[in-house]
Order: structure tokens, then sequence, then C-alpha cells
């Protein structure tokens, strides 16, 4: 698309609002392949990170407002309201990987939700396990692409994540990330009406 849209600039065959319409198409998809290349190279790393990761005592809480403050106007920018509750509870884990853990599924929720819509965060400690719970009112995933939707470049809906700027691979990282700190994940949804991600540590 950048290519093309450059091309026909470069050949003079677009002119007045069709130059400025070009570039905000080539400034767009240009920041798609950005987002597409981090995440690659995010999960190349974390591919690669087993043995330097270092752990520490990390109140989760604490990690999930801060993460919320960051994501409250995006949320408004797409007419989603935006809840946190809880309580601190500290895990062993390393601080980077929770905040891009909570800011992925965050992102998530509030991207593939409809105008007028909530998502809720609640971190709380449920027999001696932390316990992070991201849940939204949004479009939900069909059952027959729920095994799937933790693959890398796996999307339900195509086109609504060309849409919304997803790459496809923000899962795949939430997924690795689980697994390096051996806590554990469940899904529940349904189309239309949903989904609930709950992280156990």
């Amino acid at each position: 698309a950048i290519s093309g849209y450059a091309e026909l600039m470069e050949n003079g065959m677009a002119r007045g609002p069709e130059v400025e319409r070009f570039a905000s198409e080539i400034r767009r998809n240009a920041n798609r392949l950005l987002s597409l290349i981090n995440d690659i190279i995010r999960l190349s790393e974390l591919d690669n990170m087993e043995d330097a990761i270092t752990f520490d005592q990390v109140d989760l809480y604490e990690i999930a407002c801060r993460c919320a403050d960051t994501l409250r106007i995006n949320a408004q920018k797409h007419d989603v309201s935006f809840a946190i509750q809880g309580e601190p509870v500290m895990i062993r884990a390393n601080r980077e990987m929770m905040i891009e853990l909570v800011n992925n599924l965050c992102d998530n929720a509030i991207r593939y939700n409809e105008r007028g819509g909530w998502v809720a965060v609640t971190v709380r400690e449920v027999k001696g396990k932390g316990v992070l719970v991201v849940e939204d009112n949004g479009i939900g995933i069909p059952k027959e692409h729920q095994d799937r939707i933790f693959e890398r470049f796996y999307r339900v809906d195509k086109s609504r994540s060309k849409q919304t700027g997803g790459t496809g691979l923000g899962l795949a990282i939430v997924k690795h990330i689980v697994m390096l700190h051996d806590a554990s994940l469940e899904l529940v949804s349904e189309a239309g009406k949903g989904t609930k991600i709950t992280v156990s540590f």
C-alpha cells in the first residue's frame, strides 16, 4: 500500500485533495508496519531471553493502575468506559513484562469493543495466587476461533484488525509472558457478548 500510493504521487497521478488522502494512507500504513516490526522484534526477544529474565517482588495492582491511567485516553477515544478495582497483590515477576501483559490485554479489550462499551480490570488474591482479570462486553470471540487466538498472526476478524491497527501478535506476546512466569491463562468468551481473560500467578 505504501509503495503503491507513493508511486501514484511520484508519477503525478494524484492531485489536490487526493495528495492529502494518499499521504494520510501512507502514514497510517507506515504506523501499522512499525507496530508489526516492533511486535516481531519483541517476540524474538522473548523467545531468546528465558535465562536472562530478572524477577522481583512487584505489586500487580499498582502496575494495573498505571496501565489504566495510560489507556484511559485511548478508551475515551473509542467511547469505551474503563474501570479498575482490586487490592495490592505482590507477585514474583518481571516488572516490564507485567506492564506489557496488562497493556496488551487492556488494549485488545478497548480495540475490539463497541461504542458505549466497557472494560473492567480486577486484581485480587485468590488462595495465595495473584489473579488479574480483564473483562469487556465487546465483540467477543466465536467458539471455533478460541483455541487459536494466542497463535502468532491469527486474527478472528481480519478487516477489523486492519481497521484498528492490530498486528495479530499482542496475544501471542501475552501467552509468551504467561509461560515465562509459570502462570496460567483462562479465556471465556462469547461472540457478541464479550470476553473475559484471567491470568493467575
